[in-house]
């Protein structure tokens, strides 16, 4: 009875997992840090990032009103919904406010959150790689990949003060799991079925190396 408590401990390592789990979700990161600034640099409005910190903010990657395309900026109490916006802010500190001329005039740029998205779809073939290396078992990709979505919605929940609203946000995301999860799962598959396979000779040519032994004894 104690050999299979002994192999049960063996399999949970809580400091694997948890290397595991941080791991992915540093990698995840960084190859959005990649990826998106450049992109926004090329195709988004350049006046309308100005406002948004820039294309290497932070923000791009962990807020997920970037995503949707919604202004990530304060207003007062009881004014117009448009005439509310009086500054953009980024990190605590105002980028822009009021409505002068050379400022904010409370347009939001369309083409940032469909570079974004488009970045983490780009990712997600890095996330697969990430996956089929550091986790290998088929079984666990759905776990981990979860996890990771798990955690971006937690950690932007709490970058922006709000709970994700948007259905383009929600879109991407599970875009985002599913194309991971299922094409990670397959080449981890197809690896551990190439790596067990085992090729036995056929019957004929194992027959003739019985019988040529047979007469050599003899």
């Amino acid at each position: 009875m104690a050999a299979p408590s002994r192999a049960s401990n063996a399999s949970w390592d809580p400091i694997l997992l948890v290397s595991q789990i941080i791991s992915m979700q540093t990698l995840h990161y960084l190859t959005l840090s990649v990826l998106i600034p450049p992109l926004l640099s090329i195709f988004a409005e350049a006046g309308a990032l100005i406002f948004e910190g820039g294309a290497a903010n932070v923000g791009m990657i962990m807020d997920w009103r970037e995503m949707a395309g919604r202004p990530t900026v304060r207003g007062m109490q009881g004014e117009d919904r448009w005439d509310a916006y009086y500054g953009a802010w980024s990190g605590g500190k105002q980028l822009g406010s009021g409505w002068e001329e050379g400022r904010w005039d409370g347009r939001t740029d369309p083409m940032r959150g469909w570079v974004i998205a488009f970045s983490w779809m780009i990712a997600s073939f890095a996330d697969i790689y990430y996956l089929c290396i550091l986790i290998r078992r088929p079984r666990f990709i759905l776990d981990f990949a979860l996890t990771l979505a798990f955690s971006h919605l937690v950690l932007t929940t709490y970058y922006s003060a709000s709970i994700p609203t948007s259905f383009f946000f929600w879109l991407v995301i599970f875009a985002w799991s599913a194309t991971t999860v299922i094409i990670a799962e397959q080449l981890c598959v197809k690896r551990e079925m190439a790596e067990g396979l085992v090729i036995s000779p056929p019957r004929d040519e194992a027959d003739d190396l019985e019988m040529g032994e047979l007469l050599r004894r003899d």
